[in-house]
């Protein structure tokens, strides 16, 4: 992919011009246990597997810090301590660790714990395996651009099915003209894929009983009620869940020019 540094500078002036507020905090879930990693995930847990020279996790981080988020707050469980030693000598964002060693709550329950550390405001959802080659502006600044929290409750950073790297499902969701996303139907294909980036409201998740729970049901409860949005990713989303797909990922790497 080479980038046209014109239409770069001139969408990264429009981006500056205009008048937004980026979540200054992000929920980084990095607790999961990589099962269809393995083997790779016997000896590391998958936000510390390399690509393209760096961590995933990293990767994220550094696209966090450059959108303007001061601090993420990341959850822990499976090999936390290789976690926990790696990310100590981060300066930007800074981190807060949320600590589900004794039990994996997957990640709305992870939302759910991370709450006092998270405060009310609007924060950005990250998961660790999802990277991208980043178009001429900032997708997170693009998609803080993109938040009106009087219609949105969730707000999803998407990509098209066919052309991103490592999607083994038939995608995600449709969008309308003005952004609203709708549930792909059980044997449809869908254009677009959640890329594992959003923003969320915290409120959304102060009542859930506390444990093990899924966030695939509040996108769906948000879509049903006209609340759950979509902003399309500029450049080319690379997953990165299972070992053949960080080989994937390091030619598409390779191959792009910036």
């Amino acid at each position: 992919m080479v980038r046209d540094e014109s239409a770069g500078r001139a969408g990264a002036a429009a981006l500056s011009q205009m008048d937004f507020a980026v979540p200054k905090k992000a929920m980084v879930f990095a607790a999961g246990l990589g099962t269809r990693m393995r083997p790779v995930t016997d000896t590391i847990p998958k936000p510390l597997i390399a690509v393209g020279g760096r961590p995933m996790i990293d990767h994220m981080l550094d696209r966090l810090a450059e959108a303007g988020v001061e601090e993420a707050v990341v959850n822990l469980h499976y090999k936390a301590d290789q976690i926990e030693t790696h990310l100590a000598r981060r300066e930007r964002p800074h981190i807060v660790f949320s600590d589900e060693r004794d039990l994996l709550l997957d990640q709305a329950g992870g939302l759910r714990k991370a709450l006092p550390l998270l405060g009310d405001d609007p924060v950005f959802i990250c998961n660790t395996d999802a990277l991208w080659l980043e178009g001429p502006v900032s997708n997170l600044k693009a998609l803080a651009a993109s938040w009106q929290p009087a219609i949105m409750d969730i707000l999803l950073l998407v990509a098209a099915t066919t052309s991103s790297v490592g999607v083994d499902w038939p995608g995600d969701f449709l969008m309308d003209a003005d952004g609203r996303l709708r549930r792909r139907a059980e044997r449809d294909v869908a254009p677009f894929v959640y890329t594992g980036a959003g923003i969320v409201k915290p409120s959304l998740f102060k009542d859930m009983p506390e444990g093990p729970v899924r966030l695939s049901p509040y996108f769906f409860a948000a879509a049903e009620q006209g609340r759950l949005f979509g902003r399309r990713l500029d450049g080319q989303w690379l997953h990165v869940g299972t070992p053949a797909a960080i080989d994937e990922a390091e030619d598409q790497i390779k191959r792009s020019v910036y």
